[in-house]
């Protein structure tokens, strides 16, 4: 293969051109080397449109000052990205994460740019979306432009994320660390929710885990397990030592048997290197792994997600505060219906019973204003610290009853007058 010829960051944001709309790989794979360079073509750039799911690191393009020059249109919302949702020109988009690459493939958003992060090149000229697959192949397969940040601290995965070298219209080297998450050690609180899912999962299942320390907490539970598989939007590094142990090995999947299935992962370096040349992890397109109808061939899923608040009849907020934009709608629903459809599977929504300030996340409604991630129609399990409450197949009253009694007991009173009032008799 021929030497790799690279050029400049500027040289290569410099096939931006005003209203255009440019996509960003999101996750530990964001290329900062591009995104930097893309800011600092603010002042001759107009109306150009940045679109992508959570990203790491500032977010330069979204500074009140860029706002004739840089729009959002983001699929999910990430902390660094939430002070700016609903001001200036930063918005989010409402949809299924196993639905955006669909956006990108019909020409409803169609890409012009996309930028990228990847490992180098092999010797047949192949690099690798490393650890951000999910709606990035789609971006890539689309777009107008491809431009690329190379990196040899990429990862290269199995799976869909090969991208050929003749496919990248600008190669920029950039050598820098890939993200890092640590998600620490779990709480108390997550610990106990933990272990309740732990007391429900069964040999053989397939688990869906999102992010953060419950699903930590989860895998801490599982040493007494056989035979589970993987099939979930992201991972992190709790999986390795079950990986390890042989506790994890995917024999009783159907769908990518003995395979770890994901989209894209996030954690430690340790991480990364576990995905390295791993033929055990397939990195799909998000389409793929978030598909209900393809989840759902597997026996035993199992989807621990999480939820804001939760109301009596079991409505779920996920995404917002009231009307308050906070993450978005993301794959809980694809999983939540997969698991569902799932021979023998578990669809569960684990959260802490309250809040930072004491207020209880069981609640007798939503919040004004809250988006219902999850109806109370395809609600199952729901998770606290004080135990699991069965929905499925329950009325309202009895809805209720079974969520007050996860509810932390300093709020128990309080929600039996709600509920009281309105469920009446029923109650």
């Amino acid at each position: 293969m021929k030497a790799i010829k690279f050029i400049s960051p500027a040289e290569a944001v410099g096939l931006v051109q005003s209203n255009q709309r440019v996509f960003i790989q999101g996750g530990a794979a964001t290329p900062r080397v591009l995104v930097d360079a893309l800011v600092s073509r603010s002042s001759e750039l107009r109306n150009v449109e940045i679109c992508h799911l959570h990203t790491e690191g500032e977010i330069k393009y979204a500074y009140p000052e860029y706002e004739n020059s840089f729009q959002i249109n983001s699929f999910f919302i990430g902390a660094n990205l939430r002070p700016y949702i609903g001001k200036s020109l930063a918005q989010y988009v409402p949809i299924f994460l196993s639905e955006i690459p669909s956006l990108f493939r019909k020409k409803i958003l169609p890409i012009d740019v996309a930028f990228i992060q990847v490992s180098p090149p092999d010797k047949h000229g192949f690099c690798s979306l490393g650890v951000s697959i999910d709606v990035t192949r789609a971006a890539v397969d689309t777009a107008c432009i491809v431009i690329a940040q190379v990196n040899p601290k990429m990862p290269r995965s199995h799976g869909e994320g090969m991208i050929h070298i003749h496919a990248i219209q600008a190669l920029v080297y950039g050598d820098c660390p890939i993200y890092e998450h640590d998600f620490g050690v779990p709480s108390s609180i997550e610990a106990a929710i933990g272990k309740h899912i732990a007391g429900i999962m069964e040999d053989g299942a397939c688990l869906q885990m999102g992010i953060g320390g419950i699903p930590n907490a989860v895998l801490q539970y599982l040493d007494g397990f056989k035979n589970l598989g993987i099939q979930t939007e992201m991972f992190s590094d709790g999986i390795i030592p079950l990986v390890e142990k042989g506790i994890i090995n995917g024999s009783k999947k159907t769908i990518y048997p003995g395979k770890i299935v994901s989209s894209f992962a996030m954690g430690s370096r340790k991480l990364y290197d576990f995905i390295d040349d791993n033929p055990m992890v397939a990195m799909l397109d998000v389409s793929f792994v978030n598909d209900p109808s393809i989840l759902s061939k597997n026996d035993k899923v199992t989807a621990i997600n999480s939820a804001i608040e939760v109301d009596l009849t079991g409505q779920v907020c996920a995404d917002s505060i009231g009307s308050r934009m906070y993450s978005g709608v993301g794959g809980q629903m694809d999983f939540m219906r997969g698991a569902a459809l799932s021979e023998r599977g578990k669809p569960i929504i684990a959260l802490p019973s309250e809040t930072s300030r004491r207020e209880s996340k069981i609640v007798p409604m939503l919040k004004s204003g809250a988006g219902v991630v999850t109806t109370r129609a395809h609600v199952h399990y729901i998770v606290t610290e004080f135990g699991v409450a069965d929905l499925y197949g329950k009325n309202l009253a009895q809805r209720a009853k079974a969520l007050i009694q996860i509810a932390h007991p300093a709020h128990r009173e309080n929600l039996e007058r709600e509920a009281f009032s309105i469920f009446g008799r029923g109650w």
